[in-house]
């Protein structure tokens, strides 16, 4: 199935970049330039909707990952909605971090003064992983459902069960890597926490993002502050105390719509549909890869990866990849390539050929 149609870009280059940014779709930009005429004409008009427009965002976001919309949250990106989780903790948790994980998830826990340790994201992160529970104790696990530079990802099914084993474990997810790759049920999952931007693999651009959490979170979060009285104007009714935290003043329609239109570009493409490509490209990928020695036994090792890999690099291959129009982004001591569903085996291909030159 070819999706140049609704991604003209891949008619003009081999995009292997999904997890730098994804693409905005046809459908969406349409989208989006018929919601700012409406600012355009409307003025303050254009807003009298915008707290139920916002909700059935929410509704949205609850229904695509099974959570509660009660418990869903708007925030601009993974960065804020983390921080924002951060700030509302006592200063007494123990954080288990997986070491080289995304900075926006490590280093606000770092630099706050929490007690912290790491896990190593090898070929045995789960098992580095139960090491560390029992030797550290954390109280919070908190780590990207997919490591952003080699693609190393989680067992989801692990999470469950180390869930299941350390019920007053709380384990927070970065799904930035991760959302819009599968279906996931968010109320079944071992997760207490997932929050993920929307400009990656939900193709949803920029400014948007969400929080999910399940409802025994909540008394871990700014207790010294909960029991103050709610704000009485009419503007504010019915704003829970979290929903203040997490969605405080303006949210933009535009970004936030447009991670509506992208879930329902999603559902309209199939969840089932994209794992499966995205099972079968990244396979023959890791597959080809594996074979030119060019992925580290970290990941070669894995049962399981995501669809991003990392590969040596050198100034000759990446003037090659960029004259054969093939986009990647340099990260760590490598080439990052991520692979979506609207991929193709003729774009590994053109990859694999251009690896293969002398």
């Amino acid at each position: 199935m070819s999706f140049t149609a609704a991604f003209p870009l891949l008619e003009d280059c081999t995009y292997l970049n999904t997890a730098s940014s994804g693409l905005l779709s046809t459908s969406i930009l349409a989208w989006r330039k018929l919601h700012d005429e409406d600012f355009f004409h409307g003025g303050s008009n254009f807003r009298l909707q915008q707290r139920e427009f916002l909700q059935d965002v929410r509704e949205h976001v609850a229904r695509f990952f099974h959570s509660k919309v009660d418990n869903t949250f708007l925030v601009q990106n993974l960065s804020i909605g983390f921080n924002t989780f951060l700030d509302g903790l006592s200063a007494d948790h123990k954080f288990l971090l997986v070491a080289s994980d995304y900075p926006s998830v490590n280093y606000p826990v770092e630099s706050r003064g929490f007690s912290c340790d790491y896990a190593l994201a090898d070929a045995q992160l789960e098992q580095n992983i139960l090491a560390k529970m029992a030797e550290f104790k954390p109280t919070i696990l908190a780590l990207s459902l997919v490591q952003y530079t080699n693609g190393i990802k989680i067992d989801l099914n692990f999470l469950k069960r180390l869930k299941e084993s350390y019920p007053n474990l709380l384990i927070v997810g970065d799904g930035t890597q991760f959302c819009g790759t599968s279906a996931f049920n968010f109320e079944t999952s071992g997760l207490d926490v997932l929050i993920s931007s929307g400009y990656k693999w939900m193709l949803s651009g920029y400014g948007n993002g969400f929080v999910l959490l399940k409802d025994q979170v909540s008394q871990h979060l700014y207790q010294e502050r909960i029991s103050y009285p709610l704000p009485t104007e009419s503007f504010l009714k019915d704003r829970s105390f979290l929903s203040l935290c997490f969605e405080p003043g303006h949210l933009d329609t535009l970004s936030f719509g447009t991670l509506k239109q992208s879930i329902l570009l999603l559902e309209s493409v199939g969840n089932d549909f994209i794992a499966e490509r995205l099972q079968l490209i990244g396979g023959m990928a890791k597959k080809a890869l594996t074979e030119r020695g060019l992925l580290t036994p970290s990941v070669v090792g894995r049962e399981a990866h995501s669809t991003i890999f990392n590969i040596p690099t050198s100034a000759e291959l990446f003037k090659k990849l960029q004259a054969a129009n093939i986009i990647v982004t340099p990260r760590g001591d490598g080439l990052r390539l991520s692979f979506h569903f609207f991929n193709t085996e003729a774009d590994l291909q053109k990859l694999l050929q251009v690896l293969d030159q002398d």
